[in-house]
């Protein structure tokens, strides 16, 4: 694989979805290098995750390829990712997420170094952060990244399936957190910030970790990206809803895609907001884009 691009990468858990309707390729890092590359140009984004030695590790790579997404993917012993998905009435998803699965156990390669060392933007989670191998694998591809990388942490915390060590560790290598109201309710709790209002608390994390800016998605009630000196507020905009499933993801992609392109942070929050709208309505987590969203 070429690597003297500047990549934007997804790294962690590459998995299906399994829907009421039917299973659709998933998992964070795909998703949002979908959506950048719907930016950027797909020829600049990856997804890096591991595969297992089975018949859907062969529909994976079929569909990223439909999808037109470049990934790293390396085999191993291990089945590939699936995660039972149920909607409530409103299209709000709940996960059964399998464990011990071929995304716990990404190996860092050489080849993935490479592609670290000529990282431009990086979007990586707590989940995928589960097992040691996979944890110490994207500690590694972070740590090898240029320092002008733009590093979103996406928290995405789920089930049981984070620590404080792991939040703390990727706090410290991120430059972008990204996190909603429920996951902030957490930290919270788990830093003793008790005291704090929801401001408040992402003041101090701002500034306690260095951040360029920190985005608080809150559901209908709107969201808000603070940066040293700066707030962006933008309401949710009210749509028929599909299902939910990846809108988070379209809005990190589409929000660094812009970011990227030298837009103001208040630009690439409403970017961002409008395109996880859309996705909102549309069923899966990949769905094309209107060309209205990328003039």
């Amino acid at each position: 694989m070429e690597t003297t691009k500047r990549y934007v990468v997804g790294l962690g858990e590459a998995l299906w979805d399994v829907l009421p309707e039917g299973k659709k390729l998933g998992g964070a890092p795909a998703n949002f290098a979908y959506h950048a590359g719907q930016f950027l140009g797909q020829d600049n984004t990856i997804a890096i995750s591991a595969l297992g030695e089975d018949e859907l590790a062969e529909e994976t790579i079929q569909s990223l390829k439909e999808h037109g997404l470049n990934y790293l993917m390396p085999r191993v012993p291990f089945p590939t990712g699936t995660v039972q998905v149920t909607l409530d009435a409103e299209g709000i998803p709940t996960y059964d997420i399998k464990e011990d699965v071929a995304w716990d156990n990404i190996p860092y390669t050489p080849e993935m170094a490479e592609i670290a060392k000529n990282c431009r933007a990086l979007c990586f989670g707590s989940l995928a952060q589960r097992h040691t191998t996979s944890w110490n694998t994207i500690r590694q591809f972070l740590d090898d990244t240029p320092e002008d990388c733009v590093k979103i942490f996406d928290i995405n915390l789920r089930q049981q399936f984070y620590s404080k060590a792991v939040i703390e560790e990727s706090l410290k290598r991120c430059n972008i957190l990204k996190i909603n109201d429920e996951e902030l309710v957490v930290l919270k709790r788990m830093y003793g910030f008790e005291e704090l209002d929801m401001r408040g608390i992402c003041e101090k994390i701002l500034a306690e970790y260095g951040l360029k800016m920190l985005v608080l998605t809150c559901g209908t009630n709107g969201s808000y990206v603070f940066a040293s000196g700066l707030t962006s507020f933008q309401d949710t905009p009210k749509v028929t809803v599909a299902d939910t499933v990846g809108a988070g993801d379209s809005f990190t992609g589409s929000f660094c895609a812009a970011i990227l392109s030298g837009k103001p942070m208040e630009e690439a929050h409403k970017i961002a907001v409008e395109v996880s709208a859309f996705v909102c309505t549309q069923n899966g987590a990949m769905p094309i884009l209107p060309d209205t969203f990328k003039k």
